[in-house]
């Protein structure tokens, strides 16, 4: 395996928060990142049917995991988190994780309001809400 492409939600905040904090991880291969709502996700991964509901990783070698799995694969590409990895999928810690994992997916627009609150909720700003500024994981 020499690449993994991470499909993820444009159009969630929380998504694209995730996707900042994973871009700026030391990782030992190459990440990208592709949009659900893009037309390559859209030509290259059409026969996903997870693409747009989960976290979809895919290997270059056609390998591909969705929603808690796919979160552990991120986590082992990662330089710095590659033995959380190995511990969240170990047998003690894979039912946690997964719950764990399912829970912030499944609330995962309740989340991202909360997070990055709409900047324009009283409608009377101008600027698109894309504008609202963004948060950096610390």
């Amino acid at each position: 395996m020499r690449e993994l492409t991470v499909l993820y939600d444009e159009g969630c905040a929380m998504c694209v928060r995730c996707r900042d904090w994973l871009a700026l991880q030391r990782s030992f291969l190459p990440m990208r990142f592709v949009a659900c709502g893009s037309a390559e996700a859209r030509t290259r991964y059409s026969g996903i049917p997870w693409v747009g509901e989960e976290l979809v990783v895919a290997s270059d070698e056609g390998d591909v995991w969705a929603g808690p799995a796919a979160f552990l694969v991120c986590l082992w590409a990662l330089e710095d988190w590659r033995e959380w990895s190995y511990t969240l999928s170990g047998s003690a810690f894979s039912p946690l994780a997964e719950r764990f994992f399912q829970a912030l997916s499944s609330r995962r627009r309740a989340l991202a309001a909360f997070l990055v609150p709409d900047p324009c909720a009283s409608g009377t700003c101008s600027a698109p809400a894309s504008h609202a500024p963004k948060m950096a994981f610390r």
